[in-house]
């Protein structure tokens, strides 16, 4: 019989693993992280290795457990060669097939997956793209989506009903978050306009993610789903409020020369910064999830106030 309360977070130790493993906790589940090793930060619930391919006693977690939620890929902010391109592949694409497998062969398989996938999935955009509008784009992190959620699709799953989380850049608490990299340059005033500023950034509060994330197991939705903020805007008015809630009102711009070279530098990809995301969370908002923090603004203030009082170490 499938327990109606425990959830399987597969690459659940790093930062947005942690959030949602302490969101589901506090909401009285048993939180089950998989992991190659356990996180560095104390996090709630258990944890047990992942064994990559081989269905040992992570795969017997996934029988009978209420949702299974996958996190697992190796990160792309890096450079794009051969080796970290097949990397970015196959951590995303092996751990999801494994995931299949596993559900395919519990006797209690659990009623709803929800696999990562990405929010630039879409074109480069200045116009908003929704689930059932928007243009999908081309080049390597696109296909990477492609990828990604059609692995998901592969098993026959008749019990099991399965969710691409095409989710932005998620804004949160945690020594591995991207905040805890970008404070620092908002507080140093480096936080201005990029290449112009006019690129649009989607972006999530960490608390809506986690509970989004509840709201869809929860749900009768399938398929893609934008996991992102409902009010997208463009790079310089994020900056600039991102740089006031540190209480710095002045950002040195830098142009796209410029970001191409520190990206190199910082052994990154300057795509991360300049391609235009104006990702709608349509479905999201259809179905009646109600964001705490739709703006921008709002979220960042409260992030930096939270930072301010208990900082990112020990999240």
């Amino acid at each position: 019989m499938t327990s109606p309360h425990r959830l399987v977070i597969a690459g659940g130790s790093g930062f947005l693993g942690r959030a949602v493993a302490r969101h589901f906790s506090d909401l009285g589940w048993d939180v089950v992280t998989v992991s190659r090793s356990p996180s560095a930060v104390s996090m709630p619930g258990r944890w047990v290795r992942w064994h990559g391919l081989r269905q040992g006693e992570w795969a017997r977690e996934v029988g009978g457990a209420a949702a299974v939620l996958n996190l697992a890929g190796r990160t792309v902010n890096c450079r794009y060669t051969a080796q970290n391109m097949l990397d970015i592949y196959t951590s995303r694409l092996d751990t999801t097939r494994a995931l299949g497998t596993a559900i395919r062969d519990a006797a209690a398989p659990p009623p709803v997956w929800l696999n990562s996938s990405t929010g630039t999935i879409y074109r480069g955009a200045q116009t908003p793209q929704t689930e059932a509008a928007g243009e999908i784009g081309d080049g390597f992190s696109v296909d990477v989506g492609q990828r990604w959620e059609a692995a998901l699709l592969e098993e026959d799953l008749p019990r099991t009903r399965r969710v691409a989380l095409r989710t932005a850049m998620v804004y949160g608490l945690g020594t591995d978050g991207v905040m805890a990299t970008t404070d620092p340059l908002m507080r140093l005033g480096l936080g201005g306009p990029m290449a112009g500023g006019g690129q649009y950034v989607s972006w999530i509060h960490e608390r809506d993610f986690c509970r989004a994330v509840e709201f869809l197991v929860d749900s009768e939705l399938a398929g893609p789903v934008n996991v992102s903020a409902p009010q997208p805007l463009p790079n310089r008015d994020f900056l600039r409020a991102y740089r006031e809630a540190w209480g710095m009102p002045l950002g040195i711009p830098s142009t796209a020369g410029l970001i191409g070279l520190g990206a190199a530098v910082m052994r990154s990809e300057a795509e991360l910064l300049l391609k235009s995301r104006y990702t709608v969370p349509e479905r999201l908002l259809q179905t009646g999830f109600e964001f705490e923090y739709p703006s921008w603004p709002e979220a960042i203030a409260a992030l930096v106030a939270e930072v301010r009082e208990v900082g990112h170490a020990g999240r």
